[in-house]
């Protein structure tokens, strides 16, 4: 099943659509208004920018009632960002968030899919499954793959079909419990390590396939990837995860029995 767009767009008082973003460029405005074609409320956090999208936003915002702009003086990363975003929406009585980059990778023509597949299992971690194209670098497609293949250790298999990819819907509550107890998960090991987190708190992964785009500079990509620093951060996100699944490890076989 599919959503496709519409002058009508699915309107939620649970589930909205929250998007992160940091010097994303001009071309986020067109994506956020393709994503309120298909789901409103549309949410999106400014995490420190410096480029000219925050007045964009801000202007688009004003514009459209169903998007709601909220900025961050500094940058704090994406879970940061996630967080600020998910409290608020918490406090105005919303359960759930489908989060998605700013870059525009991500089917915005899925959202709807996506919500309904949560509106149907609210227990349940909603999890996008990248199907890459030609335009994806190779490796950045094959390293993810150790990233997954830990984090599936760490949860005895319980099926994250992909730990990176950020096109996923949360029940908010439980993902504020597990990122209040730690002071991790702010950056780029947000994605990976919440997923592993709610799963060992219980949730069942459901893994839905979804196209990726990259799309290069002259196309108005923009990439905060940094491939020594954020791969030395995964790597230490999964020492520290393996060291707690092994103290873990005795009450997963339990409940798993």
């Amino acid at each position: 099943m599919t959503a496709t767009a519409s002058a009508s767009p699915s309107c939620s008082s649970t589930h909205l659509v929250l998007i992160p973003c940091y010097n994303p460029g001009t071309a986020v405005v067109n994506m956020v208004r393709s994503v309120r074609e298909r789901w409103s409320p549309v949410w999106v956090v400014v995490d420190g920018s410096t480029d000219a999208s925050t007045d964009l936003l801000l202007a688009l915002a004003a514009q459209d009632s169903g998007v709601k702009v909220l900025v961050q003086a500094a940058n704090g990363g994406k879970g940061s960002a996630v967080l600020r975003g998910i409290t608020e929406a918490l406090s105005q009585g919303y359960t759930h968030a489908l989060t998605m980059d700013a870059d525009g990778q991500h089917p915005t023509e899925l959202v709807a899919h996506f919500m309904a597949r949560s509106i149907e299992q609210p227990r349940a971690l909603v999890l996008g499954k990248p199907v890459f194209d030609a335009s994806a670098p190779a490796l950045r497609v094959n390293g993810r793959k150790i990233s997954n293949g830990w984090a599936n250790l760490e949860t005895l298999g319980a099926g994250i079909g992909d730990s990176l990819y950020g096109f996923r819907v949360y029940p908010m509550r439980e993902l504020q419990a597990v990122m209040l107890k730690s002071r991790w998960m702010r950056r780029f090991d947000f994605d990976p390590e919440v997923a592993v987190r709610l799963c060992w708190a219980g949730m069942k992964p459901v893994n839905i396939e979804a196209p990726v785009k990259y799309f290069s500079a002259a196309e108005g990509g923009v990439s905060h990837f940094k491939y020594l620093r954020d791969n030395v951060l995964l790597t230490w996100m999964h020492a520290r995860l393996f060291v707690e699944f092994l103290v873990r490890l005795p009450g997963l076989l339990a409940r798993r029995k």
